[in-house]
């Protein structure tokens, strides 16, 4: 870790104590890992405090581990399924952090912190809309990208690829109906391209 990532981290793990649960480093930035009850109070102390001074959040998205085995010797899933991650940028003070907030499984549900980086407000919108995760305190948490109809969140990893239900114009009707899907679904095969298969083609 570089000296001033490793400065960062210190301060954080001074100012916050047992609210990071954990630091690591990737790709010349730090993660921070903050416990769930304590996320607003961290973001609120990085954006306000000059000590860090983050002034922009950059991201902020879901991320479902649904089938993550890396860390797992027995290759399945070790914790919890979903994490908010939030990307912050310090322009006065040339800094980048990376929080990393894991949630519950069965309801996903972290603090809203739109009220102390704007920008946040969408990026919420969407996290909820994708991953169905809730953001207490949002002013106006509806989806953003799929339909207000629209049924599961199609990126959660257990989501299946033709959807649950189809959206078409019925003219009868004079507007849009749902009905359900009628795509068969493909099993995706790789061609193979085999030697004499270009012999064949040149005579």
């Amino acid at each position: 870790m570089t000296e001033s990532l490793q400065a960062l981290a210190d301060h954080a793990a001074e100012k916050f104590g047992d609210a990071v649960l954990g630091t690591c480093q990737a790709a010349g930035e730090l993660t921070l890992e903050i416990r769930t009850d304590a996320f607003r109070r961290v973001c609120s102390v990085l954006r306000a405090s000059p000590l860090f001074a983050f002034e922009q959040l950059i991201d902020l998205c879901g991320v479902d581990y649904l089938g993550y085995a890396a860390e797992s010797p027995k290759g399945t899933r070790v914790g919890p399924r979903f994490a908010v991650v939030c990307h912050l940028l310090s322009v006065s003070r040339n800094q980048r952090v990376r929080l990393r907030v894991f949630l519950d499984d069965e309801m996903p549900m972290v603090d809203s912190i739109a009220d102390i980086w704007s920008s946040a407000n969408w990026y919420e919108r969407e996290a909820f809309d994708l991953f169905g995760i809730v953001f207490e305190g949002h002013p106006d948490l509806r989806r953003i990208l799929t339909d207000y109809g629209f049924i599961g969140h199609p990126f959660r990893k257990d989501f299946p690829l033709i959807g649950q239900v189809e959206m078409r114009y019925d003219a009868e009707r004079r507007r849009v109906i749902y009905q359900p899907v009628t795509i068969e679904p493909r099993v995706l095969v790789p061609r193979v391209i085999r030697e004499e298969s270009y012999g064949d083609r040149d005579r």
